[in-house]
C-alpha cells in the first residue's frame, strides 16, 4: 500500500514550520512588545549620585547599572556578566553594596548612590583606592571599581556586626579573618587572579591582620 501521498505537508514544510514555532517562543517579551510597536513606559527618576542630584527619564525596565552608564555617563561602574554573578557593577546605595545590574533604576528613587567616581579623586584618593594601588590589587583593572566598592561595603558590614556564612556564631561581632574576608568578597570575581593583593589592601585599610 502506497501512503506516500497520504500526508498533505512535505518534509521541508514541516521543518520550516517547526523552526518558526521555536523562534516565536524564543522572542523576549520586551522584544515582542517593541516589534508590535508598543511604546516603552518611561519614568523620571531622581538619584543622589556621588552627592549630586541627578534626574533622568528612563524606560521602567532600565537597570541602575544602565542608568549610571548610559544615561549619566558614569562609566567607571562596569558591566560584566549582567546577571549579578561577577560583582563588576557593585556600587554603594545608601551606604550598602549592591550589584547594580540586578536593581532597577526606578526602585532606587531618591537613594544615595556612590560609584567609583564618587569615592576619591586622583589628588585625593579614598584610602581603599590608595591601598589597591599600593598592593597592586588589580591587573587589567576591569573588575577593580566593583572590588573597591565591595571592599568598602565589607568593612562597613563588619563594623555594623552583620554576620556572614563564615561566622560560627552569628550573634558575635564579626572578625576580619581570612575565611571571613573570602566569604564576604566571594561575589566579586577577578579573572586576573589578584585576590591575594586585594585581600592585603582590604586588611591594611581595616588596620588589622587576616
Amino acid at each position: 500500500m502506497d501512503d506516500s501521498n497520504s500526508f498533505p505537508i512535505s518534509r521541508r514544510d514541516l521543518l520550516v514550520a517547526g523552526a518558526s514555532s521555536i523562534a516565536s517562543t524564543a522572542v523576549p517579551p520586551a522584544a515582542a512588545q517593541a516589534s508590535a510597536g508598543e511604546a516603552p513606559v518611561l519614568a523620571r527618576v531622581t538619584l543622589q549620585v556621588n552627592g549630586t542630584p541627578r534626574t533622568v527619564e528612563v524606560d521602567t525596565r532600565t537597570t541602575l547599572l544602565d542608568a549610571l552608564r548610559e544615561h549619566m555617563h558614569l562609566t567607571g561602574t562596569k558591566k560584566g556578566c549582567d546577571q549579578g554573578q561577577c560583582g563588576a557593577c557593585t556600587v554603594l546605595v545608601n551606604g550598602r553594596r549592591i550589584v547594580s545590574c540586578l536593581s532597577l533604576a526606578v526602585m532606587n528613587q531618591g537613594a544615595q548612590v556612590t560609584t567609583i567616581e564618587g569615592l576619591g579623586t586622583p589628588k585625593a584618593l579614598h584610602p581603599m583606592q590608595a591601598a589597591f594601588i599600593k598592593h597592586d590589587g588589580y591587573q587589567c583593572g576591569y573588575c577593580t571599581p566593583g572590588q573597591i566598592c565591595s571592599a568598602i561595603g565589607v568593612l562597613d558590614e563588619i563594623k555594623r556586626g552583620v554576620p556572614s556564612h563564615a561566622a560560627a556564631d552569628i550573634t558575635a561581632q564579626p572578625q576580619l579573618t581570612g575565611a571571613e574576608l573570602r566569604e564576604r568578597m566571594s561575589g566579586n570575581i577577578c579573572r586576573c587572579g589578584a585576590y591575594s593583593n586585594i585581600a592585603e589592601a582590604i586588611v591594611e585599610v581595616a588596620g588589622g591582620k587576616a
